[in-house]
């Protein structure tokens, strides 16, 4: 799939996804979203209204209000390419969150996964 495609896909259509990963695993709503309001920056209510709003993938990590300093330091394999190796910034990111999400869903705790 072009880098395009995705990003110009619906971030709402993508976020069962990740629900539906963790919650496999036994984890919750609650923490796919802290781990997203972490990365991002948003807030619960701005969450929402990206997902409301069918924000596309584009739009919701160039609108995000302050990408996490520490994103950076997430590192390793998802899809079999380096996240730390992706030169297209916003797909970097796409894939920083993928990541993130594979932690929480391997019973990653919540504190390590936020990088605290």
């Amino acid at each position: 799939m072009n880098n395009e495609k995705i990003f110009k896909m619906p971030f709402a259509k993508v976020y069962p996804f990740y629900l539906q990963k963790a919650e496999k695993k036994g984890r919750g709503k609650a923490e796919v979203d802290a781990v997203i309001c972490w990365l991002t920056g948003y807030d619960l209510t701005a969450l929402n209204h990206h997902l409301n709003s069918n924000s596309d993938f584009e739009t919701f990590f160039m609108q995000a209000p302050q990408f996490h300093p520490l994103a950076s330091t997430i590192t390793g394999l998802v899809c079999g390419v380096r996240v730390e190796s992706v030169t297209d910034p916003l797909m970097q990111k796409i894939r920083y969150l993928d990541k993130l999400i594979d932690e929480l869903a391997k019973g990653k705790k919540l504190e390590k996964i936020l990088r605290s």
